[in-house]
């Protein structure tokens, strides 16, 4: 039996959820949003909880059991409480503006890069434009426009010059040793 899959999801106030067929509808404060059930799992809400349970016990059916309450799980932080990441540019002269749902990224090529950012998705940039900000409903969406980001310009090996995530931390390589 899976762990994960046995917990309940306490659902927050405010948030609604709507089971049609093998749909699953979440709707809260922060917006809206949908995912298809599997085929073996059902989905039920009582009393301020959802549960997820496996309808048999076939080995594709228990791989899917705690992924399935995991992504509910996830669905319902986002419109409840929304997921947030953030990426730092390291460089002289790197830096990013945003231009309406764009985000216009300086980074050391003889032109702009625009990144265009999908409906549902946000993105801040300091004072400095050295630090942007994404927040979403998403996590999964969240965290792949952070890795599209990331690879235009991706931390360099020897001065970690680059698009990183807050904290992440490099490892850089020593450069040429000269004459001796």
């Amino acid at each position: 039996m899976s762990r994960i899959g046995k917990k309940p999801i306490e659902i927050p106030k405010g948030v609604d959820i709507k089971l049609e067929d093998a749909n699953i509808k979440v709707k809260g404060p922060k917006g809206e949003t949908s995912s298809v059930c599997p085929a073996g799992i059902k989905v039920s809400v009582n009393e301020g909880k959802a549960l997820v349970e496996r309808l048999s016990d076939e080995k594709n059916v228990r791989a899917l059991h705690g992924l399935t309450r995991s992504l509910v799980a996830n669905m319902i932080t986002g419109v409840s409480v929304g997921y947030q990441k953030m990426l730092n540019i390291v460089g002289t002269g790197y830096r990013a503006q945003i231009q309406g749902n764009k985000i216009m990224l300086s980074l050391g090529f003889s032109h702009p890069v625009e990144f265009e950012l999908p409906a549902g998705m946000n993105a801040a940039v300091d004072q400095k434009q050295v630090q942007i900000t994404l927040t979403g409903i998403d996590k999964q969406q969240l965290g792949q426009i952070t890795t599209n980001l990331k690879t235009i310009r991706p931390p360099d090996a020897y001065k970690g010059k680059g698009v990183r995530y807050s904290g992440e931390r490099l490892k850089l390589k020593v450069g040429k040793a000269g004459k001796k």
